[in-house]
């Protein structure tokens, strides 16, 4: 089959790429509004661009009015947010807060998530997650259904024990974070394995 992209319409396109380029990390995204109210919400589309400097990037879709969400609305005026991965345990709560609620109400409490102060930031990092990356603005890319944001990320925090500080190794074995697949389906990352070397040697794949 080949397909000319061309006369597609953009969610023809959408539903083709969102669907062929998968498993996608998830970020669960927390900004804080104007009136003080932490925003949070996942995002698919979101990725890592490189490391020198550490910069990481997070697509966000405009409404169907053309309105921006809450998320883009706020990083744009305070130019900060925090990037979460989130593992198996709070993959309900992350899904609940894509759920659309008023501007006011905080998606920490419509799903029972837990905040704590960040150490560079106004946006708090979300206490179950296992991995927040603060974040800066770096710079940004509109397209007329989108505002890609480069983010710089200026701290990491991780649940205890899943970084080694002294190798500066992720104890993979401890990390599952969840993964957005085609439609509404999501994937585990519990089964893995190693290509080439011997059975000891693909061991390593849990201290990466």
């Amino acid at each position: 089959m080949e397909i000319d992209f061309e006369p597609l319409s953009p969610y023809e396109r959408y539903k083709l790429m969102a669907s062929l380029i998968v498993p996608r990390p998830i970020a669960l995204v927390t900004t804080v509004g104007p009136s003080g109210v932490v925003n949070a919400a996942p995002f698919s589309m979101f990725n890592m661009l490189g490391e020198d400097p550490p910069i990481l990037m997070l697509s966000v879709n405009r409404l169907q009015d053309g309105r921006l969400k809450d998320t883009a609305t706020n990083i744009l005026a305070n130019g900060e947010f925090v990037v979460h991965l989130c593992d198996e345990g709070m993959t309900e709560q992350m899904h609940a807060c894509g759920d659309s609620l008023p501007f006011e109400v905080s998606e920490l409490v419509h799903t029972g998530l837990h905040a704590v102060p960040s150490h560079t930031v106004a946006p708090p990092r979300i206490v179950e997650a296992p991995v927040a990356f603060e974040c800066v603005l770096h710079e940004k890319l509109e397209t007329d259904s989108r505002i890609i944001f480069i983010g710089r990320v200026q701290w990491l925090s991780a649940r205890d024990g899943l970084i080694d500080d002294k190798k500066w190794r992720v104890r993979l074995q401890d990390y599952h974070p969840v993964g957005r697949f085609g439609a509404s389906f999501y994937v585990k990352t519990a089964a893995r394995f190693a290509v080439g070397g011997n059975v000891q040697q693909a061991t390593a794949i849990d201290e990466i």
